[in-house]
């Protein structure tokens, strides 16, 4: 796949990821509950000239936040000395809800349980928030666990304990997401979007445990290597056909 990238123009490389950021904003919006149509993520995301004006609507900032908050962990992904820190989780979270921030002050842990969310599985009291978000970024940057566990089951087991603190008011699934794909990025591996059909079963592993959710992450990765090499391939296919 690399391989391949690497060969590939300049503005094939630029088509295909603007095509895989319009999909991973789909898809990790609707494990969300919240569908756009393919018509409000085009409006929202298309190329526009400097003296073009953005249209303004919520739907349409939601969609551009979030796909900042996708260069944000691509750009860290490329420095050299990077560690993912309780500020860079509340950065992330704070690009996709702005509106949550307070002045200037970094934005707050959730106070309550929700009663209307979509994910079932058990979540930590308001209380345990900090200390549970402090150990799990100290378990992610322990050199142990970096020498003793494949960087594909680190990154989704980093996500499973995020989502098992749910930490935040809104949006907690996209940023223990978006953890997932940026400790990916690091370590030489494509992002994982998982699709919207496999949206149960995903709910269902985050029940079930950590294993089960590595399972599905690690489906998700190989389908998203494969989609990537198959675009790739056929692009080349049809430039020597021409």
């Amino acid at each position: 796949m690399n391989e391949l990238v690497a060969a590939a123009p300049p503005a094939l490389v630029e088509d295909f990821q603007a095509r895989f950021d319009m999909s991973w904003i789909y898809h990790d919006s609707v494990l969300e509950g919240v569908v756009y149509t393919q018509e409000e993520l085009f409006n929202a995301l298309r190329p526009r000239e400097p003296e073009e004006e953005l249209p303004s609507s919520p739907i349409y900032e939601e969609i551009r936040n979030h796909q900042t908050a996708l260069g944000m962990i691509r750009e860290m992904a490329e420095r050299k000395r990077f560690q993912v820190t309780l500020d860079v989780i509340k950065k992330l979270y704070a690009q996709l809800a702005p509106e949550e921030l307070e002045g200037k002050s970094p934005p707050k842990y959730r106070k309550d349980i929700p009663v209307h969310r979509l994910y079932f599985h058990e979540i930590a009291a308001p209380d345990k928030i900090s200390y549970r978000m402090r150990q799990i970024v100290q378990w992610m940057n322990d050199p142990e666990t970096k020498r003793g566990m494949h960087p594909v089951r680190l990154a989704a087991k980093a996500h499973y304990q995020m989502l098992h603190v749910y930490p935040f008011p809104r949006h907690s699934g996209k940023v223990a997401r978006l953890v997932m794909n940026l400790i990916l990025l690091r370590n030489g591996f494509p992002p994982v979007v998982i699709h919207a059909t496999e949206r149960q079963r995903y709910y269902d592993a985050l029940k079930t445990g950590d294993n089960a959710t590595a399972v599905l992450i690690q489906e998700a990765l190989a389908a998203s290597i494969e989609s990537t090499i198959r675009f790739y391939e056929e692009a080349a296919a049809q430039v020597t056909s021409a």
